[in-house]
């Protein structure tokens, strides 16, 4: 099988998902590739050339095209739950691309799509950035909470006592305890909110608009 960049990303991905970030290596992908290491370095140039493509392979299936058509807050809930499904697949990847400077260019245009949709929405100086920001952290947050063992948080482990756990956390209640009925909440909590900001920012700058043309 002939060695491509994407094969040797695609294989980083599933070293790590296996074992864990602190697996990934040169020397453990060669391995699982049947190759030695010195031959990955005519694919890549290192170890961050390497993360980037796994970054890149991850970001293909986060969707974006929601921003072109639909208003700002729409598409930013269409982008988060394509989001969430991406690394909900990939969660064990989280810790090492939310560590790692961003250079991919994929990823690079992915943002630069989403904060040009909330810049021509209102959101300006610097506010852009901090809404896909805070999105993104309850979509990675979220991913974690996706893959967790299902034995996290049990009738079985609750003291009989501690009424209020135990009576939501009935069989009958799965769905609403589970980690995505978490998550739609949140993202409709927090684009809500989001919505609220963004009235209240647009009041603001026009007050200030007003204030400076009376000077």
């Amino acid at each position: 099988m002939a060695l491509t960049r994407r094969k040797i990303a695609i294989a980083a991905l599933d070293l790590v998902e296996q074992h864990g970030c602190e697996a990934l290596t040169m020397k453990s992908l060669a391995h699982e590739l049947n190759r030695k290491a010195s031959s990955l370095y005519n694919h890549i140039t290192g170890r961050q050339d390497l993360i980037e493509h796994m970054r890149a392979i991850i970001v293909e299936n986060i969707e974006t095209s929601s921003f072109a058509s639909k208003p700002w807050d729409e598409a930013l809930a269409d982008w988060a739950h394509s989001y969430l499904d991406a690394f909900a697949a990939r969660p064990n990847s989280i810790p090492l691309l939310a560590t790692t400077p961003i250079s991919d260019p994929s990823t690079l245009v992915m943002y630069e799509t989403v904060v040009g949709s909330l810049q021509r929405a209102g959101w300006s100086d610097g506010r852009a950035v901090a809404v896909m920001r805070t999105i993104e952290a309850h979509v990675l947050g979220s991913a974690l909470d996706i893959v967790a063992p299902g034995t996290l948080l049990t009738l079985r482990t609750i003291p009989n006592e501690l009424t209020a756990l135990r009576q939501d956390l009935q069989p009958h209640n799965d769905d609403r305890t589970s980690a995505r009925s978490g998550f739609s909440i949140g993202i409709r909590a927090l684009i809500s909110g989001l919505k609220q900001e963004s009235a209240i920012g647009t009041l603001t700058s026009a007050a200030t608009d007003q204030r400076r043309a009376g000077q």
